[in-house]
């Protein structure tokens, strides 16, 4: 046989003398085959160099000991953490993790899964951009689990928006600011629409003015294009949908003259990496990222193990304001 040739299961069959589904349930299934056969099996193809291809072996079972976890961008700091949380949660289980970054779009989030789920045992959605009815779909197929939305009837994971939102309210109002812009993030996004809802309300208690600008993308380009937006409004200061909208957007107004927080203050959502370091340093609402993604693969391999219906009231993990220098009491004047 030539060296650079791969061996087959049929050579292996041809060297042992028996039928390549006999040697395929000396792999996936040793219990249905003859012990010494099994052995003789296992001896010729380890002297051939033959490997039993995993996801193969898989098939008759379905255990691929593979899970995976989609998210809108993997260049978001956002989920830097999440994936970390989710990846030590699925080693601790002998798991491996695969991630599918899907660039913000419900169509190459519907082609990833497609492919991916002939080769996983359950999923993880990160901020699905996909409809209800299509997640559903999804997840009839494996089991599912997802992140920062809530289903009817599946497993979800969330950061308290509602309460993240209110507290980033109620401290712009400590400091006197009457007049507040929200920043929206995508229209598909569960979590903006809680955020901004919980902002009306707070607004609504504490005698203010709220305005929705957008909405724009969740990027540091987005948060660009909402300066002029902001620079041409009346608010005194604004809450981002997340952090990367933060920082662009005053990037952008420093470079048009506009000074936070002097001229406006700024809120971001979720305490990203490069939230402390940018100038100013942003104030935000945290979200336990690490947290998150380690619960989520928690949740989906006690529904996978369990023969009862898996628990689909929502996780609901706590968020909490981070006070830096984005954030000052309210001028007098404002800037023109």
């Amino acid at each position: 046989m030539d060296e650079r040739k791969v061996p087959t299961i049929y050579d292996v069959a041809a060297a042992c003398g028996v039928a390549p589904s006999t040697v395929s349930r000396a792999f996936s299934r040793p219990g249905r085959v003859n012990a010494e056969t099994a052995a003789r099996i296992r001896q010729v193809a380890e002297e051939m160099g033959y490997r039993a291809n995993p996801l193969a072996r898989a098939l008759p079972t379905g255990k691929t000991s593979l899970l995976a976890l989609v998210v809108s961008d993997v260049t978001n700091p956002f989920y830097f953490e999440i994936i970390r949380g989710a990846e030590l949660a699925a080693t601790e289980a002998d798991y491996t993790l695969l991630v599918a970054d899907v660039h913000e779009s419900a169509v190459a989030e519907r082609k990833a899964l497609e492919r991916a789920l002939p080769l996983v045992e359950g999923v993880v959605l990160g901020t699905s951009r996909m409809s209800d009815s299509a997640i559903r779909v999804m997840a009839q197929q494996r089991p599912t689990v997802v992140l920062n939305r809530v289903l009817t009837g599946i497993p979800s994971v969330i950061t308290d928006n509602a309460r993240g939102a209110r507290r980033a309210v109620e401290h712009l109002a400590s400091l006197e600011h009457r007049s507040i812009g929200y920043l929206a993030g995508p229209e598909a996004s569960w979590a903006d629409g809680m955020r901004w809802r919980a902002m009306r309300e707070a607004a609504e208690m504490l005698d203010l003015r709220v305005q929705r600008f957008g909405p724009f993308a969740p990027t540091l380009a987005g948060g660009g294009e909402a300066a002029p937006v902001v620079a041409g409004s009346n608010v005194t200061a604004v809450v981002a949908y997340n952090d990367l909208v933060a920082i662009g957007l005053m990037r952008e107004l420093a470079a048009q003259g506009v000074r936070v927080p002097r001229d406006v203050s700024v809120v971001g959502f979720d305490n990203i990496f490069g939230a402390e370091i940018c100038s100013p340093a942003l104030t935000t609402v945290a979200a336990p990222l690490a947290a998150l993604g380690k619960y989520a693969v928690q949740t989906l391999l006690a529904g996978m193990s369990s023969r009862t219906p898996p628990q689909v009231r929502p996780a609901l993990l706590p968020a909490e304001l981070v006070v830096r220098d984005s954030t000052a009491r309210r001028a007098r004047r404002r800037r023109s």
